[in-house]
């Protein structure tokens, strides 16, 4: 459990910023390079760079090079994490407002 845990914390660390959501989005449509992607943000390359290895870090891509170019590739499986707890917190608020319904439409005397 902790390192279910820890793992969705740093999916949520690396997720937290809006420049490296737009990373991930862009990488679901497929490979990029990390020249082409560092292209459509206002910073240096270094800059794109320490969100390209937070990322990498939280597993939320891999980076592969060939040569001197580097290509980002999404890690799907990854976003699995978030969509399993995300599945999770589902389930809790349905039950419980389920639960609420029944109170709030049953019969009286279940009230008190």
């Amino acid at each position: 459990m902790a390192q279910y845990s820890a793992q969705l914390d740093g999916v949520f660390v690396a997720l937290a910023d809006p420049t490296r959501r737009a990373v991930v989005r862009r990488l679901g449509r497929g490979p990029t390079s990390v020249g082409d992607l560092a292209r459509d943000f206002p910073m240096t390359l270094p800059s794109f760079m320490k969100h390209v290895r937070t990322l990498e870090t939280h597993g939320l891509i891999r980076t592969v090079k060939s040569g001197r170019v580097r290509t980002c590739v999404l890690n799907r499986e990854r976003l699995a994490v978030v969509d399993d707890w995300l599945a999770e917190q589902r389930r809790i608020w349905e039950q419980r407002t389920d639960r609420l319904e029944q109170f709030v439409t049953g019969p009286e005397e279940n009230r008190q």
